[in-house]
């Protein structure tokens, strides 16, 4: 029997939650997208974009725990509705430090900080929204929310950015961002069931050797947390040296970047949530995990390889009888593979996901979520600075080379301890 992919839309609670998330996540991208580019055009350097990347991550590190552990025991609905408006506050007040490479990097820092916040929110608040049997349903569509988002967004943010410049661009996301906490605001939650723990005061040091233990004790809860995060550190690691990527071996303008690469991955990722709900639903997930770590490992492999495909003999013969929109070049393979990388992340996004809304109870998802954006933002510092500054020795296709090679490995490696 199929599922329906999109039944959790018909839970009012669920709908207003997902409007929300999409104003949320497009103007969270457009800006991740826009500082990226805006630090490369002040410095030309893919080692300052790594220092921008990090202002995205090194919070984590320090407040995302912290941040779970007091989510745990808010009102996760007025914790969105908050960290919109000031992110909104933020945004405006970065129009007037343009220039200003410290001042960029630092209000973005405050920006991450109050996202923090969002992570162990956001993904908790799905099984409240929802009943359990459209779960799966729900986080294919979450996936889809986030990942359609980033398709909107830099399929857009060339276009905003030359149209609207950088500060009008800020107030557009800044306007998104309200619209969000608007729609969040719509959300009557299915009243869950509190436990003590959740009424008491918070300590820190207990909530985190509480979590620990459960994930020590769940390997369904600490396989999950790993791929969650390897998945989002793979993806910003992959921001980090896009620039680089399209100087050097596509040798296109970097705004060109975000509509050949990140929009068919993007897309890539809504098309493959549908494809998993509806029909490999029934399979388990982590075959489907499997699967995903495979498929990204491949296509990341052959991605610096483009132009010696379309180099060869048999590829100049067949152009001859393709019209120019199909011919096989190097911007036709990449955005070929970008869409595989898309649809191999949400065979990887969703399952895990789901997995761990299912081994966890309200009382304790705000604390793990924390944890996983602590987990996030500690292991990425190395992949980030060293894939920024290795691109810049070595090149970017040899890094992307080692990243595919090690994907490869991963998965034979989770295939034989399963």
């Amino acid at each position: 029997m199929k599922n329906n992919t999109f039944g959790a839309l018909k839970e009012k609670p669920f709908f207003y939650f997902w409007i929300g998330e999409i104003f949320t996540q497009i103007p969270t991208h457009l800006f991740n997208f826009f500082l990226i580019l805006l630090v490369f055009k002040i410095t030309n350097s893919n080692t300052a974009v790594s220092g921008a990347v990090l202002t995205f991550t090194l919070p984590a590190i320090f407040f995302g725990s912290i941040a779970g552990v007091y989510v745990d025991r808010w009102d996760k609905k007025r914790v969105l509705i908050i960290s919109n408006i000031l992110r909104a506050v933020l945004l405006i007040c970065m129009i007037f430090f343009l220039n200003n490479l410290v001042m960029i990097y630092l209000i973005s820092l405050f920006i991450t900080v109050l996202v923090q916040f969002v992570i162990p929110a956001e993904s908790p608040m799905i099984p409240l929204t929802v009943k359990e049997d459209n779960l799966l349903s729900a986080n294919a569509l979450f996936g889809m929310a986030i990942f359609g988002s980033i398709l909107i967004a830099y399929v857009l943010s060339g276009p905003v950015l030359l149209i609207l410049k950088p500060a009008k661009t800020l107030i557009l996301l800044s306007i998104l961002l309200l619209l969000g906490a608007f729609a969040i605001s719509l959300i009557k939650m299915r009243t869950p069931i509190k436990s003590k723990n959740i009424t008491t005061k918070p300590n820190f040091l207990k909530d985190v050797r509480s979590t620990f233990s459960l994930m020590s004790k769940t390997k369904e809860i600490s396989s999950s947390l790993f791929l969650l995060a390897f998945s989002q550190i793979l993806t910003l690691t992959i921001a980090t040296i896009a620039p680089g990527y399209s100087q050097e071996i596509l040798k296109i303008p970097i705004e060109d970047f975000a509509l050949l690469f990140a929009a068919p991955a993007a897309l890539g990722t809504v098309i493959g949530g549908v494809i998993l709900v509806h029909y490999f639903h029934s399979y388990k997930k982590n075959k489907l995990i499997a699967t995903g770590i495979f498929m990204s490992g491949i296509a990341l492999l052959l991605l610096p390889y483009g132009s010696k495909v379309a180099s060869r003999a048999f590829a100049q013969t067949l152009n001859l009888s393709l019209p120019p929109i199909l011919e096989i070049n190097i911007l036709h393979i990449m955005v070929v593979l970008a869409f595989v990388i898309g649809v191999a992340n949400s065979f990887v996004f969703v399952p895990a996901n789901t997995i761990l809304q299912e081994k966890t109870t309200d009382e304790i998802r705000g604390k793990i979520y924390g944890f996983l954006n602590s987990i996030i933002g500690l292991l990425s510092l190395f992949p980030i600075v060293l894939a920024g500054s290795l691109s810049d020795l070595i090149g970017v296709g040899a890094v992307i080379t080692g990243i595919g090679v090690g994907l490869i490995l991963l998965g034979f490696t989770w295939i034989f301890s399963k």
